[in-house]
């Protein structure tokens, strides 16, 4: 019996169109290359994929030869006498199959190089796929339909390709368009889903880009018809041929609700919102505030999911991260309690020539140090993470001064006697606001790893993403 693994190897194979066996083959080749990448090695490797059991075994080949003197290469060329200690049966001029322990071993580097040799060996293989498939139908007239406009040009989909019309072959009595229209997709919802024909659910809102993203709302006027339900249909066959029609065009059904709150929350799905405050309901105005491994998902691709939450509401949306909102309300205690600004030249262990890089960026005192994220201050040129690791520490053991301090000055007013029953009285001393802040950003920064090079550069040299919304006028 085949193994899951080829199983989806065959389901993948048969999607693409291409042969089962340029799948395994390039599976086989990315362990190669990832097997490569850790030990170090420039021995000639080799990979079998075992079909049934799905397990993916690494090899070291090596040519048998019968004496050290005829070994030219000890990574590509082993002796008789060595090669019967792993395999009595080999005989000169065979090879020497080593095996390379392959499992657990593979990083997050070595599986990331493995995924993007599979999807090469995968696009090279759709390619000549496609021309093979085209080649000999040069000058053919076939059906094609609309997909896109660029520029001059229009582009067809033919099936399993695209097709590229420039504007020279272009007759000036016809023009090309998408359906770019919402009433598209409410007719296909209509045509497909019975309980909308008959009017038992009813489309309430609907907001779209076409050809990338289509919010729709939905209520059911039956208490036992679901109305969500009745558009995804039995094993989503319904919505899955509306997506077909828009050519993949994603879909996003939602239950309406008569209050924003909750529609809000059902809108911007598929992020999870933590919670939703009305700022201003004269001028329809919401903040969303949401987990700090939500916003990116919650904003959307050039914000296009809060972009269409808010055309769908009707409000303009103004979406946080709990560390954005937390910094917010921090600032405005720190406006209504008027704490008196402290100097960098206080800090110990900062040194002259980070205080000047911090003072060129703008950041003169210790309470605007301490409000800096791991990601904002090396951002600042010249400040790298380790230095970000000597601010933190920094600050830290400043603060951690200051409730020494404090703590000395109230023991000096107190008997000893009285300062004992106090002592005994309290289960611990609370964390300064602060200095709690700095060790959380700290073990942030330190759990927090890079996908990849590229990344790590985009989130040195990134700007701010612009999580507001309003909807079109």
């Amino acid at each position: 019996m085949a193994s899951e693994l080829y199983n989806t190897i065959d389901a993948l194979s048969r999607e693409k169109g291409i042969d089962p066996q340029i799948v395994v083959s390039a599976v086989e080749d990315a362990i190669v290359v990832a097997t490569r990448k850790y030990y170090k090695t420039q021995e000639n490797l080799r990979a079998e994929l075992d079909k049934d059991t799905g397990k993916i075994r690494a090899f070291a080949v090596k040519m048998v030869v019968e004496t050290p003197e005829q070994v030219e290469d000890p990574s590509l060329q082993v002796t008789l006498e060595d090669a019967r200690k792993l395999n009595p049966d080999v005989e000169v001029g065979g090879e020497l199959q080593i095996p390379k322990v392959t499992e657990g071993i593979l990083g997050r580097i070595a599986a990331q190089l493995a995924k993007q040799v599979i999807f090469q060996k995968v696009r090279e293989a759709e390619r000549d796929t496609v021309y093979n498939e085209y080649i000999s139908r040069v000058g053919e007239i076939v059906n094609a339909t609309v997909k896109r406009v660029e520029g001059p040009d229009v582009i067809f989909d033919i099936g399993k390709a695209e097709s590229r019309m420039p504007r020279k072959e272009q007759s000036r009595l016809e023009s090309f368009a998408i359906g770019d229209a919402p009433e598209l997709v409410q007719n296909l919802f209509q045509t497909e889903v019975p309980e909308i024909y008959d009017g038992t659910v009813v489309i309430r809102a609907i907001a779209r880009e076409a050809g990338e993203r289509t919010k729709i709302a939905v209520m059911s006027k039956d208490k036992d018809v679901d109305a969500v339900g009745a558009c995804v249909g039995m094993k989503g066959m319904r919505v899955q041929s509306i997506i077909r029609e828009l050519r993949g065009e994603k879909i996003d059904i939602i239950e309406y609700h008569e209050d924003s709150v909750t529609f809000a929350e059902k809108a911007l799905q598929p992020a999870k919102v933590s919670r939703v405050t009305v700022v201003d309901a004269g001028e329809k105005h919401l903040e969303v505030v949401v987990d700090d491994t939500q916003l990116s998902l919650a904003i959307g691709k050039k914000g296009q999911n809060v972009r269409l939450a808010a055309k769908l509401l009707g409000w303009k949306i103004d979406i946080k991260s709990e560390e954005e909102k937390r910094q917010e309300v921090e600032l405005q205690m720190s406006a209504l309690t008027s704490q008196t600004a402290t100097p960098l030249e206080t800090v110990p262990g900062l040194g002259e020539g980070l205080i000047e890089k911090l003072a060129a960026a703008g950041i003169t005192t210790v309470e605007a140090l301490a409000d800096m994220t791991p990601e904002q201050l090396e951002a600042i040129e010249g400040i790298g993470p380790k230095t970000v690791e000597k601010i933190s520490l920094a600050v830290n053991n400043y603060f951690a001064g200051l409730d020494g301090a404090e703590a000395g000055e109230v023991a000096e007013g107190e008997t000893a006697e009285a300062a004992a029953v106090e002592t005994a009285g309290e289960a611990s001393v609370e964390e300064t606001p602060v200095e709690g802040e700095i060790q959380d950003v700290a073990a942030a920064a330190e759990e927090t790893e890079p996908n990849s090079v590229e990344q790590e550069v985009a989130q040195t040299e990134g700007g701010e993403e612009d999580t507001s919304a309003k909807p079109k006028e």
